[in-house]
């Protein structure tokens, strides 16, 4: 199972790890953290360093409630830095974050490899097309509504099976735009209530139906941080714990704010497997 990078084929049958780089001012986690040059700069050395297959960029925060960004604030904060990591590291595979097509496709101009959008399309009608004619991977994931109101949304009938009808609709769509290379997202912490997050963990290998790679993202998120009665900044031993179970359930890449940790977890799990 491959994806085309920039034309260099990237071999997801052995799992990958994508680094988180939110320059947001108001992400859960890191918001706020890495807005100047300096930092950003000093964070992927780290991230790559420490085994990132991909640099995952964000400029526009998700979390729920999240205030709205204009379109021209989200370029202004994430075109920038495509070019300025590339500068340094020029072999970067980055990944955008966003949700919007005129990001998307000055982004990929710009250097970037592929996307990753939380909304698989539906709020811009623009998006799966735009997709399609820059011919890049792209990331798709399930979520209800939007960052401001997904946790009014999560009133499911049988949710593993409304989310496999959402990934066979979100995909057919996508390749009709000749969208080739698609990753799928559960979205846990996107309109889903703790339980469900877990509801959706423990049965996630049965997405392998789609027959496309699996994006795990639970790193720090409150479906851990809640559970153990702590904080996301306490959250890493839980993340540990579920990026393992994640691996075991078909998760093909990791999506993380902490790489060397999720890098081990990969080292472990591909040990457990070649025994």
């Amino acid at each position: 199972m491959t994806i085309n990078c920039k034309g260099k084929l990237i071999d997801l049958s052995s799992p990958k790890v994508m680094g988180i780089l939110n320059v947001t001012p108001d992400s859960f986690f890191d918001g706020g953290k890495y807005r100047d040059e300096k930092r950003i700069i000093n964070q992927v050395e780290i991230m790559l360093n420490d085994g990132a297959n991909f640099i995952d960029i964000g400029g526009y925060s998700s979390r729920p409630g999240a205030d709205d960004v204009s379109e021209d604030e989200e370029l202004n904060r994430v075109v920038p830095i495509v070019a300025l990591i590339l500068k340094h590291f020029p072999k970067t595979l980055i990944s955008i974050d966003t949700f919007r097509s005129r990001v998307a496709e000055q982004s990929i101009r710009a250097g970037a490899a592929l996307i990753n959008d939380i909304s698989a399309g539906k709020l811009d009608p623009d998006m799966l097309s735009t997709i399609g004619k820059l011919g890049v991977p792209y990331i798709m994931m399930h979520m209800r509504g939007n960052p401001k109101t997904m946790q009014q949304h999560t009133d499911y009938k049988d949710l593993l099976k409304e989310v496999l009808s959402y990934f066979a609709e979100r995909i057919s769509v996508a390749h009709n735009e000749k969208i080739t290379d698609i990753i799928i997202d559960p979205g846990f912490g996107f309109a889903k209530t703790l339980n469900q997050n877990y509801e959706l963990l423990s049965a996630m290998e049965l997405l392998q139906i789609t027959e496309k790679p699996i994006l795990a993202g639970v790193s720090r998120k409150s479906m851990i941080y809640k559970t153990l009665n702590t904080t996301a900044e306490h959250a890493l031993n839980g993340t540990s714990a579920l990026h393992m179970v994640a691996l075991q359930k078909g998760a093909s890449i990791l999506r993380v704010h902490d790489v060397k940790e999720a890098v081990e977890c990969v080292i472990l799990f591909n040990k457990l497997n070649s025994n």
